[in-house]
Formats: C-alpha cells, structure tokens, sequence
C-alpha cells in the first residue's frame, strides 16, 4: 500500500499485478476494501494493473472534516483522472463500487480520453437525494432494522466488526465477510473521531457533498466498454438501479448476481473478474 499525491490530495493506493499491464483502477465506495482482495488478485493474473484506492476522508487519503466537506463529485471524479496520470498510464478501466460507481460514472462523462471501460457494482445513475421516479429507493425495512441499532463505540475495533457483523443480513451480506472487512476497515481507520469511523465505515460523507448538476441524461453519450454488476438481493440500491443504469449507457452488458447484497460476496469475484477482463 501507498499513497500517490494528486491536485493536492493524497490518495491510499494498493496495487496488484505488473505496472506494465493495461490499468484497472477501483474506485472505493468509500475505502479500498469494498473490493475484494481475490477479485483484484483474479482480474491482475488476467494480465492487467489492478490500483484500488480510497476516496478522500477514508482509509489511508487525506481526511479533514467529513461532517464539512470542501469538495463536490466533480472534485472526486477528478481525482480519479488524475490518479490515471499519476500511475503513469495514458487511460484505464474504471470501476466503481457503490458511491464509488457514482464517482465512476461522472469522471467517464467528464473525462472521455482518460476512461476507456466501466465497471459498476452496486449502484445508481443519481446522486443520494432525491430518488427519480422510476427508480426503486432504499428498502425502508432493511434500511430501520440496520439503522435501529445501536451504535458501537467507535474506539473498540471487536464492537464496530460485531456492529457490521450484525448487520449483514439485513444488507443481503455475509456476516463473517463483513465482520472481517469492517475489522480492516477500522484498523486503517487513522483516528477514533466518530465522523471520520462513519465516513470509513458507513459512507455518511458521501450525504454531504454536492452532487450537482445531474448526470444520468448524460450516460447515453458514452461510448466505453461498460459492465454493470448489481445483486438480486441489494436493499440498499436495489437491483432496478442496475437494471436501469444499462439500459441508459449503450450496449452496456447487465450481469446480476442472485444472491448478492451491498457487499461483492467471495463467491462472486471469479465470475466478475472474468467479466471485467471481456471488456
């Protein structure tokens, strides 16, 4: 791991793979860790440089105030950009994974040279608030039996990992694969400020940005390889996002995984990974 210094903000990066390999570069939605080690160790023997790295205010990037951020989507789809340059490469193919795939999908429209393939997992084609019409919302009864809980204490690393452990199934994920990735999560997590664990943890950042103008007119004028990746059992972007993101962006390829919820499970990274490597 490391962190490479874009426009002012330093980015945690992992890489896998050789760095003369075409670039795959995975957005975090919000830290690294929302995509799986095996699904970046899969997609680097294919032949590619796999980079994931951490949005800023998570994981090992540069955090300030996540209850106050001073930048917008455009500044994080930005970012993404300019760590394509920064690795070195001319462009790359672009995954987002939740929040992330919003990141993704604005820094393809907005930077059409640099993004030259699309991968997006688990999310929608608008900002958090508010829904469009014809797109399912969040699943208000898994979204109170998560939520309802009470909080952990931030400082105790086994309570916050019990915390996401428990409440995994409400989320269509596996208990000991969350439990797992929040325990990594809190352990690259660098202060015990209850903002800072929300943001790495939670994504609540993501609520406060300005995510202005509206983007999803746009995705029919991309003209990239694209890959959606959504799961059948998602409350939190339920699968009609998926559905609907396709059909915007041209010719993009929908492959939905029955049993998979906000997380990408470890069942799945081999059957993505090979889809990812298609395109």
């Amino acid at each position: 791991m490391a962190t490479i210094r874009v426009d002012g903000v330093d980015l945690g990066v992992e890489s896998f793979g050789r760095e003369d390999d075409p670039l795959v570069l995975l957005a975090g939605g919000t830290t690294m860790l929302s995509w799986p080690d095996s699904l970046c160790e899969w997609v680097a023997e294919g032949g590619r440089r796999v980079v994931r790295y951490d949005l800023r205010d998570s994981g090992a990037s540069t955090t300030k105030d996540p209850e106050n951020p001073t930048y917008d989507l455009r500044a994080l789809a930005a970012d993404a950009a300019n760590l394509v340059t920064a690795l070195g490469a001319e462009s790359a193919h672009l995954g987002g994974h939740g929040v992330g795939g919003m990141v993704a999908q604005v820094a393809a429209l907005d930077h059409p040279g640099v993004i030259s393939a699309l991968t997006l997992v688990s999310t929608r084609p608008v900002a958090p608030d508010p829904i469009d019409d014809d797109l399912p919302d969040h699943d208000q009864s898994a979204m109170s039996e998560v939520f309802s809980r009470p909080q952990p204490d931030w400082t105790d690393r086994r309570a916050v990992a019990e915390y996401a452990a428990a409440s995994a199934a409400s989320l269509g994920n596996d208990p000991a694969q969350a439990l797992e990735i929040a325990a990594r999560i809190w352990d690259r997590t660098p202060t015990s400020e209850v903002s800072v664990h929300h943001a790495n943890q939670l994504g609540k950042v993501f609520s406060r940005i300005d995510c202005s103008p509206r983007w999803r007119e746009r995705l029919g004028d991309l003209r990239i390889p694209s890959l959606i990746v959504h799961g059948r059992a998602d409350p939190f972007f339920p699968v009609g996002n998926g559905e609907a993101l396709a059909a915007e962006i041209p010719e993009a390829q929908l492959l939905i995984q029955e049993d998979m919820g906000t997380q990408i499970p470890e069942w799945t990274t081999d059957g993505i990974a090979t889809a990812m490597l298609r395109l």
